[in-house]
């Protein structure tokens, strides 16, 4: 998939509204379902997973679940405002670009998702402060394994070894910069400068308040379609 060079779509194909910082504008949510949609439905575009059969979770070990896939993240059917996983890192790259955008850098996202940067950013947030969790102070708000407090869910942990699932973009509380689930709900890739390895940010379900935070680095095949790895872009 490297290298995947498709034609440009509209700017604001059902996109997530966007964040304008100093130095780039962010998608406020993780790029759902409903957006990939439109993106595959205009492009004709194919996923890895689904050519594959599914995509991957981890339970004794990595497992492909048959029909998981970005349109049904756990096999059965998805909700449009869930966000868009199953997809590899140039896939994830291929989508930005048809919506006139691109994968935020490690450095772009980690700036957005600690350092409040708005010029009037809604209680409790401070401009110009950076908190140790993307939803301020504690972790509370997120969709973590624990530690984050109670949160909505798909109903779906009768599926998985592990966790409950994601949660639909924009229904956890809004964190810094007023972006929801940069910490937990599903890991986001990012640009490194790496050709066989891309970064992922900000944790998931699948995990606990740890993997929130800035310090914590993790690195994943840039070819994995994963059902806890999504993103969202930059311009």
């Amino acid at each position: 998939m490297a290298g995947l060079v498709l034609p440009m779509g509209a700017v604001n194909a059902e996109a997530p509204d966007m964040v304008t910082l100093p130095s780039f504008a962010i998608d406020k949510t993780e790029v759902t379902i409903g957006a990939f949609k439109k993106f595959s439905d205009e492009t004709g575009f194919v996923t890895e997973a689904e050519r594959g059969g599914g995509g991957l979770v981890f339970e004794a070990g990595w497992t492909k679940k048959l029909g998981w896939t970005w349109r049904n993240p756990y096999g059965l059917p998805a909700r449009d405002d869930e966000p868009a996983v199953h997809v590899t890192f140039d896939e994830a790259s291929a989508y930005c670009r048809w919506a006139g955008k691109r994968l935020p850098t490690e450095s772009e996202w980690v700036s957005a998702a600690y350092t409040e940067q708005r010029l009037s950013p809604t209680a409790p947030f401070e401009r110009g402060k950076t908190y140790p969790f993307p939803t301020g102070e504690s972790p509370t708000g997120a969709n973590c394994l624990n530690a984050c407090g109670d949160h909505p869910t798909l109903s779906v942990a009768h599926l998985l070894d592990h966790g409950a699932g994601h949660t639909p973009t924009a229904t956890t509380a809004a964190g810094v910069n007023g972006l929801y689930d940069m910490g937990a709900n599903v890991w986001e890739w990012v640009e490194i400068d790496d050709a066989e390895t891309k970064g992922t940010r900000g944790g998931s379900w699948w995990y606990g308040a740890r993997q929130m935070q800035a310090d914590y680095v993790a690195r994943k095949p840039r070819d994995m379609a994963v059902v806890y790895i999504g993103f969202r872009c930059v311009r």
